[in-house]
């Protein structure tokens, strides 16, 4: 098989952006089926068979290697897996979807600006609390790593499945690791993002599978469609 599958966001604003940012590249993306399907084409370009999914799920797709190229976060891809940049190749940046993962802790915590005042912090909430660093984050693998090279080990993460910035007024954690893209509603929740604290830099990126089959047909195929959007060739 010689098609190319490209996956793009399903709904939202990141789905009309992507879309736009094809078109603007004579590359127009439809849905025939309307709204709700799944499948879409990409005209003039037979060989390409376009999905709409959720961008988590693209990055979990394009790691496993089941679609080829598709449009999603890079902090997606670090989140879904700690092998996820190696399996793939960042092709190009779509200039839209800007956010950073960041270390966000309360205003009142003036003397901790950096994150090895956080390491005091852990260690000194181990010892005078007796319990761990409370953080609350959707990004559990991110932080996994980033606190494990800052060698900070004395924290529990708190899995947050709603509005990660209300865990520490409502008592659920110390501290956050969230995204965001202009700090502003951390700020209103009384958080404030350390000096070094930005974890990631994350935007939309055109995203190519390295797992998936490239032989050697298809492979020219894609490098000549990546060439037509000015992105990094396989």
């Amino acid at each position: 098989m010689t098609g190319i599958t490209l996956a793009v966001p399903s709904k939202g604003r990141l789905e009309e952006l992507t879309r736009e940012w094809f078109a603007a590249r004579g590359l127009t993306i439809s849905r025939p089926g309307g709204a709700r399907s799944y499948l879409g084409v990409m005209e003039g370009e037979p060989e390409v068979t376009v999905r709409f999914f959720p961008a988590s799920e693209i990055a979990r797709e394009l790691i496993r290697g089941t679609i080829d190229i598709g449009v999603t976060g890079r902090d997606l891809i670090h989140e879904t897996s700690e092998t996820g940049p190696d399996s793939v190749h960042f092709a190009r940046s779509l200039e839209f979807g800007h956010a950073d993962v960041v270390i966000a802790v309360p205003e009142a915590w003036i003397d901790v600006t950096h994150l090895h005042d956080l390491a005091d912090v852990a260690s000194d909430f181990r010892s005078r609390h007796k319990r761990w660093l409370r953080i609350a984050t959707k990004y559990i693998t991110i932080t996994r790593q980033h606190f494990a090279r800052a060698g900070i080990a004395e924290y529990r993460i708190v899995e947050s499945l709603g509005a990660t910035e209300a865990a520490p007024a409502s008592g659920v954690a110390d501290i956050v690791v969230d995204i965001t893209s202009t700090g502003s509603t951390l700020a209103a929740n009384g958080l404030r993002v350390l000096d070094d604290g930005i974890m990631l830099k994350s935007e939309a990126n055109l995203i190519v599978s390295r797992t998936a089959d490239w032989p050697d047909e298809k492979k020219r195929k894609l490098n000549s469609l990546l060439a037509q959007l000015a992105a990094d060739p396989l």
